[in-house]
């Protein structure tokens, strides 16, 4: 009788996954009259040409080719769609952004990743977290930050100094560790209330080594993330660990030391916290940030907070592992590229050093000059619309849901399309990339590096256009609930980095291949290497005399 059930219970099982997987090879959809290139295979269909590490032309044939949307070919026939149509990303990302839920994969891998923080929650749960933090990165406390930047990045300032004074030649050094480093620390002081690096060692330690070493592994196991969610979970760690040695992928016994060693790290962190907190104010004056961070401000405002809204402890180590990772990486990576940047425009460099100088007058510049500076800000703008540090985001769609578009999209069969009826359970990728570089919105100089694009007024075809991200008409650091939370945290830290790198050195390009490659945060390599870095020649600033 139970063999009978048992066995009862796998067919209907199986018949589901089967009939969920392979459905969409039988039975017509409204998707399919929507233009997108040939599938490359059956078994990933476009999804391959799109995670690979050289990606980038097919993401700029795919801006270059269609109207805002696109019909891809998922895995085993599923379809997808590629949308980076200005109203329909609001309906995505703003208005009905229940409906378009983050991936099922994304979720359940950063939860095994980092936690159940900030990148690892849905709905309810979600906006509970949030409406926690968001007080947490107001401009007050963002005012307050300044000085424990400065004092990071006069840190960075003397550990370069050390390594190219004395030398005639522009000196090699690895820029991407360097900005690696400094981001850790900025946000560990900043953020946490921790100290990971002084800044004074020639390389970095094993844990900003293994953070910084994320990218290039899951870069490995692009695809097998896609199977996560339908993996059973596995609380025992010893267990998952061992099971993880048998998957025949570097990449995934790579991921899980790294999270591992994650994973310590932010528990000592956090207990380490909660015992000053305990201590009461006073014991916190003599740590790191003297309970002015922002991973105290949270904690005390948990301690305060009603029932309903405090979060659990095992949340709280989430949301220090989310801050290690999520404001280490894409800020360090997006600085890289604007050092890369100011190194290929010597002209521009040239600028904006000039324009820090005259502002700064050999001091430190306070929270409202240092957002005062126009070109300063243009440069950031400009780098962050070009070369976002993340491509594209993923959703699926929870329900039937009619996508509006801004423009008709015509038809596979030449009909004229307003709207689009996208059925439940469909995979869209919302193409930040491809909406920065629209030149349908941005004009046809939409592909060129100008930050004097940004001292006037934008086009109307921008204006109007109503991109809707929370920064500056882009996509880079999206909009609605799942926006980025700190992204004005990034934007400061940003800017003092890179007044006060350019203020004592120039940059020049490397005679090494620096190649930029896509994955969930682009980050670079020499060649073909799988280790990330960028080798950048510097050198002290030496300014002409008669001349700041």
């Amino acid at each position: 009788m139970l063999a009978s059930l048992l066995q009862g219970l796998a067919i209907c099982g199986a018949s589901w996954f089967l009939w969920k997987y392979f459905r969409q090879i039988v039975v017509k959809s409204s998707l399919d009259n929507i233009p997108g290139p040939p599938s490359e295979s059956f078994t990933w269909g476009n999804l391959s040409q799109i995670l690979d590490r050289h990606a980038w032309p097919m993401y700029e044939y795919l801006t270059e080719s269609y109207k805002g949307v696109v019909k891809l070919a998922g895995p085993l026939g599923h379809r997808m769609l590629y949308v980076f149509d200005p109203v329909a990303m609001h309906s995505i990302i703003v208005k009905d952004q229940y409906v378009y839920e983050e991936a099922a994969w994304f979720i359940k891998s950063n939860r095994l990743h980092f936690g159940p923080g900030l990148l690892a929650t849905l709905g309810n749960h979600h906006r509970k977290q949030r409406k926690l933090l968001n007080p947490v990165f107001s401009i007050a406390h963002m005012r307050r930050m300044i000085p424990i930047f400065n004092r990071v990045g006069h840190q960075l300032q003397n550990g370069i100094e050390q390594r190219v004074r004395g030398h005639d030649e522009p000196v090699e050094l690895d820029m991407l560790s360097w900005m690696g480093r400094t981001a850790l620390e900025l946000i560990g002081q900043a953020g946490l209330g921790y100290s990971f690096d002084p800044l004074v060692a020639d390389s970095a330690d094993e844990f900003m080594l293994a953070i910084k070493a994320f990218q290039p592994a899951i870069m490995q196991m692009t695809l097998i993330r896609r199977l996560i969610p339908y993996l059973p979970d596995i609380p025992i760690v010893w267990l998952r660990n061992l099971l993880l040695d048998l998957v025949p992928n570097k990449g995934v016994q790579k991921v899980r030391d790294i999270v591992n060693v994650l994973h310590e790290r932010a528990v000592a962190i956090y207990e380490e916290k909660r015992r000053a907190l305990e201590r009461g104010d006073e014991s916190l004056k003599d740590k790191v940030g003297e309970g002015k961070d922002l991973m105290s401000i949270l904690m005390r405002a948990n301690m305060v907070a009603s029932e309903e809204d405090k979060l659990p402890e095992v949340e709280l180590i989430g949301q220090v592992s989310t801050f290690i990772f999520a404001a280490m990486d894409t800020t360090s990576n997006a600085l890289s590229i604007i050092l890369s940047l100011l190194a290929e425009h010597p002209d521009v460099q040239e600028k904006l050093r000039k324009e820090i100088l005259e502002a700064s007058n050999g001091e430190d510049l306070d929270y409202d000059a240092l957002v005062s500076l126009p070109y300063l800000d243009a440069v950031c703008r400009e780098t962050l619309r070009l070369h976002s540090p993340i491509t594209t985001v993923f959703r699926e769609t929870r329900q039937d849901i009619v996508m509006p578009l801004s423009e008709p999209v015509t038809g596979v069969d030449g009909t004229q399309m307003n709207e689009i009826l996208v059925p439940k359970d469909t995979t869209i990728i919302v193409g930040i990339l491809s909406s920065n570089r629209n030149k349908a919105i941005w004009g046809e100089d939409a592909l060129e590096w100008k930050p004097e694009r940004w001292l006037s007024s934008l086009p109307e075809s921008v204006t109007e256009a109503k991109i809707p991200g929370i920064y500056s008409n882009l996509m880079t650091f999206l909009g609605g609930g799942r926006a980025c939370i700190g992204f004005k945290f990034s934007q400061l830290e940003m800017k003092v980095i890179l007044c006060l790198l350019l203020s004592k050195f120039t940059f020049a390009p490397s005679d090494k291949p620096v190649v930029w490659n896509l994955s969930g945060i682009r980050f670079p390599t020499v060649g073909e290497d799988i280790k990330a870095s960028l080798p950048m020649k510097v050198s002290l600033y030496k300014p002409e005399v008669g001349r700041i």
